[in-house]
């Protein structure tokens, strides 16, 4: 069971929820939940839910030149646009990811802020590996959103990529007396993300190998969002107490 830092055991309750129908509605929910865990509203979570197809921007590419074709970009594609409060460049997500959202209350969230990067990149990278994923922690050359922490997959006998991929991006919201650790697993059907990201990127004008972009089921066949979802909540309770 994990322990924050006053050495008391965390409990996670585990919301599974369905997309709104809203893309913007289902990112800001994040937040109100964060809102209300500080609160004390609600427990420690961890909410899970596939989104609809969306193309989140940073903060960063509302500023770039190419911003307004890249959104009219990913309108065409059928990925609904919006700009996230956390996170570093644009990010495009669909029913065959996963969504995850891992809440807790801290009366000095600060605390740990590098920290979480490192231990969740590693625990998600042990939940892909439960999958049969050849799962590491490290940026890749030329990856969409880089950052330190992504998780990606190197290509096995079942494979149809011959690189490695990103699977996972990781991003992190702090308020006062809570924190929100934020992730993108991509788990199925990878050719639409890969397509979409590669005109935006190339309208931003930021440097993206789109070979990169890629989804378990590329590494593993036969993943699902569905089997995955076990698998991780399998190694969530390696670590924390879960109330499903």
């Amino acid at each position: 069971m994990a322990f924050d830092n006053k050495r008391q055991p965390v409990t996670l309750q585990v919301l599974i929820e369905e997309p709104s129908g809203d893309a913007a509605a289902d990112l800001d929910r994040g937040v109100e939940l964060l809102r209300e865990v500080r609160a004390g509203q609600r427990p420690p979570l961890l909410r899970i839910y596939r989104p609809d197809p969306t193309l989140a921007f940073g903060q960063r590419d509302v500023r770039l030149e190419g911003y307004e074709q890249a959104v009219r970009s990913s309108e065409r594609h059928g990925f609904f646009p919006l700009v996230r409060k956390a996170g570093g460049r644009a990010a495009a997500y669909h029913r065959g990811t996963l969504i995850v959202d891992h809440i807790e209350p801290h009366p000095d969230a600060m605390i740990g802020h590098q920290d979480r990067f490192v231990r969740f990149g590693q625990l998600y990278a042990r939940a892909l590996q439960r999958v049969g994923v050849d799962a590491h922690v490290g940026e890749l050359d030329g990856e969409y959103c880089a950052g330190e922490h992504s998780v990606h997959g190197v290509p096995g006998p079942e494979s149809v990529t011959g690189v490695p991929v990103k699977l996972v991006g990781t991003a992190q919201r702090v308020i006062a007396g809570a924190w929100l650790f934020s992730s993108v697993f991509v788990i199925s059907d990878s050719p639409p993300i890969r397509k979409v990201l590669d005109e935006v990127y190339r309208l931003m004008g930021i440097p993206m190998d789109p070979a990169t972009a890629g989804a378990a089921d590329d590494l593993v066949q036969g993943l699902t969002p569905e089997t995955f979802i076990e698998a991780l909540l399998d190694e969530y309770a390696a670590e924390y107490g879960l109330e499903r």
